[in-house]
């Protein structure tokens, strides 16, 4: 099958939270289940140089969008096993930012209608178009409006995933005719409440509609949840089903991960564990005591986030001894208060109002619980990378929080759950979390037993292509025996699972209880930059345009491969065969000329293999999950 997954953010290029994550990590799993999976995104002015660089142009043509008339150029890129096309428009998108413009109605309008476009000018066909929340969910409308009697969209069906039904693209009624160019007749789909609802039109057009949780997708039949489209969810539900999101394991991997004190895995958790704790406390200012519970708070300071139960108990957290870190922006009623708190309370609270993955990925390992108390969560991220680190969450029994945290009371629990939205209750679950971390061998296998949880994109990624089956006619047989022909041709090969986005390979694991060296990190940038270069190299098709656009890549590439130490892409090849070649006139070089260029071609893999820290470093892949979604 072939799927293409239209999104308004997709990591590596760029992401601001969990869709970006989302979009970034299920087509590469869902790619190691067989299938063709590709990306659509728009191509914002706030992606890198370097990656554009690597990027070739496809074609270009004219968008309608009601009067208007627009200018669309396709890009295409390859990053970790998956075809990426960027939708290109400066006008929409050459901006400081992905959303929050007075014009976001138009902007997304117009790259819903680009993509469908764009299936006419390019060389491949789906035959399921994915999209995500309501800067895609014109699509659907779109596709059924005015395509679907054409070449080649009248066999093409359409999922549509709800990431967090709170966003849902409702505007003026006016816009629908002026600026989305759908006539009056076909205007009742978009209209709702009396006015235009973007979401609302695409559950209506699409073939299926999912949800990021099972649970939140029972959930958002109550119009506690729904903010307001319940009543049309309920009509609709013969549609509606909830996978939960997975995390990249690969990347999220306290045994790699650099930015770590220490490095460990499930074997070595404790001692790991408290030497990450010691040193964090040390680097906040917070008093050393290893008898203290660290509590971590990665997360955005909004209220839906459950932020004033922890404000409403927060004296009593400290009256009973523990610590708190808190990492996160938000609302300025909640970042003053726990700055406060931090005043008050400087050994004990440390608060960082900022954006900083690095920290995040210092609070999971330091933590000893992870409190994510929501009063709403579709799904959340959060929740599974601490228990990837180590960290047992606390947490409300909601969404995608109830789906994948199961009390220590159960058999196998992995966290500590309370259900009602009330700080009293969420304090309980903090003390029963409190008088098991005192004994420390249940506390060390409780530990051990949350970082065996598999979060990983593989069981969703087969639910999904099991959906996308029933879809476009294909059996059950077929999805298996596509997903064993990958697996045998993936272990034939020896390369990595095509599972990873992000292009962080399962091997790339310091020794457990090693420190984790940053400078390592910093010098894998350049290698991630050569790699791409190399593969671009070997699989180019010959674009449409002239080949200027092509050629603007190798001239930006030269002066980055003169800054790096480490041997040159090119040249290093040239001399080891001309060193083959004559290697009786020159005796005392060559040889040495043949020693140099030899690590070179053993390094180029191993810089493909090894790009996952420099992206985390120097744009956002890594940034949001960490953050909370």
């Amino acid at each position: 099958m072939k799927i293409l997954y239209a999104a308004s953010e997709a990591r590596p290029f760029i992401a601001s939270g969990g869709l970006g994550d989302v979009a970034g990590s299920l087509p590469g799993a869902v790619s190691a289940c067989g299938q063709d999976c590709r990306v659509v995104i728009p191509l914002y002015g706030d992606i890198s140089s370097e990656q554009r660089a690597e990027m070739r142009f496809l074609c270009d043509f004219t968008v309608n969008l009601a009067w208007r008339r627009q200018y669309c150029g396709v890009f295409e890129a390859r990053q970790g096993g998956v075809t990426y096309y960027l939708i290109d428009n400066e006008y929409y998108f050459r901006r400081g930012g992905l959303y929050g413009f007075y014009d976001d109605g138009e902007r997304f309008a117009f790259f819903s209608k680009a993509v469908v476009d764009m299936l006419a000018h390019i060389d491949w066909t789906p035959d399921v178009i994915h999209c995500n929340d309501w800067q895609t969910a014109m699509i659907p409308v779109y596709l059924n409006s005015y395509y679907r009697s054409e070449e080649p969209y009248h066999g093409i069906k359409t999922v549509f995933t709800i990431h967090n039904i709170q966003y849902q693209g409702q505007y003026s009624a006016e816009i629908i005719e002026d600026v989305l160019g759908i006539s009056k007749s076909y205007a009742r789909t978009l209209m709702y409440d009396g006015c235009c609802n973007m979401m609302k039109g695409a559950i209506e057009q699409a073939n299926a509609v999912t949800t990021v949780s099972p649970t939140y997708a029972y959930e958002i039949l109550d119009e506690w949840y729904a903010h307001g489209l319940d009543r049309f969810l309920r009509e609709q539900r013969y549609k509606l089903s909830g996978i939960l999101n997975g995390i990249d394991t690969h990347f999220y991997d306290p045994a790699g991960d650099q930015n770590l004190y220490m490095n460990y895995d499930r074997d070595s958790a404790l001692q790991g564990k408290a030497v990450n704790k010691q040193r964090l406390q040390q680097e906040l200012g917070l008093s050393q005591n290893s008898d203290s519970m660290l509590i971590g708070i990665v997360s955005r300071l909004v209220s839906h986030k459950g932020v004033d139960l922890i404000k409403y108990i927060f004296g009593k957290i400290i009256e009973e001894g523990m610590q708190v870190v808190v990492l996160g922006t938000g609302d300025y009623i909640y970042e003053s208060f726990f700055g406060e708190m931090a005043a008050l309370y400087p050994d004990r609270v440390a608060v960082r109002i900022a954006f900083d993955p690095a920290l995040a990925s210092k609070i999971y390992a330091a933590s000893d619980i992870f409190l994510m108390p929501s009063k709403s969560e579709p799904c959340g991220l959060s929740q599974m990378v601490a228990l990837r680190y180590g960290a047992i969450p606390v947490v409300r029994k909601t969404g995608g929080l109830a789906d994948s945290i199961t009390d220590m009371g159960d058999e196998g629990g992995n966290g500590y759950t309370f259900a009602t939205y009330n700080a009293h209750d969420m304090f309980g679950a903090v003390k029963r979390a409190q008088a098991h971390y005192y004994d420390k061998p249940a506390w060390e296998a409780a530990v051990q037993r949350a970082m065996e949880c598999d979060f990983s994109w593989r069981k969703s990624a087969r639910a999904y292509t099991s959906l996308y089956a029933s879809l476009a006619g294909v059996s059950e047989e077929e999805v298996e025996r596509a997903i064993h022909e990958r697996e045998k041709s993936l272990e034939a090969s020896n390369s990595p699972q095509a599972i990873q986005p992000l292009g962080k390979p399962a091997g790339n694991k310091k020794p457990v209880g090693s420190p984790a060296k940053k400078p390592a990190a910093k010098k894998a940038a350049p290698a991630r930059e050569k790699a791409p270069a190399a593969e671009k190299k070997s699989t180019k098709a010959p674009a449409k345009k002239p080949t200027k656009k092509a050629a603007a890549p190798a001239l930006e590439k030269a002066p980055t491969q003169e800054k790096t130490p480490a041997p040159e892409k090119t040249p290093a090849p040239e001399k080891a065969s001309a060193a083959e070649k004559k290697p009786a006139k020159v005796p005392a070089k060559k040889p040495a000329a043949k020693k140099t260029a030899a690590p070179a071609l053993e390094k180029a893999p191993a810089a493909e293999k090894k790009p996952a820290k420099a992206p985390a470093k120097k744009t956002t892949p890594k940034d949001k999950a960490k953050q909370g979604e």
